[in-house]
């Protein structure tokens, strides 16, 4: 039964984008074109950035100690509100806004105050040697 529910949204979510598309179109004409390619090429962008910047996420949450799931789930979110960007209709573009102003989706991520931000530094004393022996 569950699974009925799911294939009933699905089938009428592009319906229903259709609807809300034709019924914003009645209210301010042909502005709608502009708002819908407008949306389509902000989501193509974000999908683009952040096809590229996935991996420094990853690799600055691990150097900072975050967890790597984190980041992971926010370049998710972010890939996924960019195809819901591309997908056409006002009702998948606000879920996109949505999930573009979860927090900690743009915001730096804060350390684990467990695990040190650095291991490799070493504690020592240093001593200055004259400059005449050095050469």
């Amino acid at each position: 039964m569950r699974f009925g529910w799911i294939v009933l949204l699905l089938l009428s979510f592009p319906v229903l984008e259709a609807i809300g598309i034709f019924w914003v179109a009645s209210a301010i004409g042909g502005w709608v074109l502009l708002w819908l390619l407008l949306a389509a090429v902000a989501g193509v962008m974000l999908i683009r950035v952040e096809r590229v910047a996935w991996g420094a996420r990853l690799l600055f949450s691990v150097q900072s100690g975050a967890h790597p799931l984190a980041a992971l789930f926010a370049s998710g979110r972010i890939l996924l509100a960019g195809g819901l960007l591309v997908f056409p209709g006002f009702i998948s573009d606000a879920i996109a806004l949505v999930l573009l102003l979860i927090p900690g989706t743009w915001g730096r991520r804060t350390p684990d105050p467990l695990r040190p931000a650095n291991d490799d530094v070493l504690d020592g004393e240093f001593k200055r040697e004259p400059d005449d022996l050095l050469r």
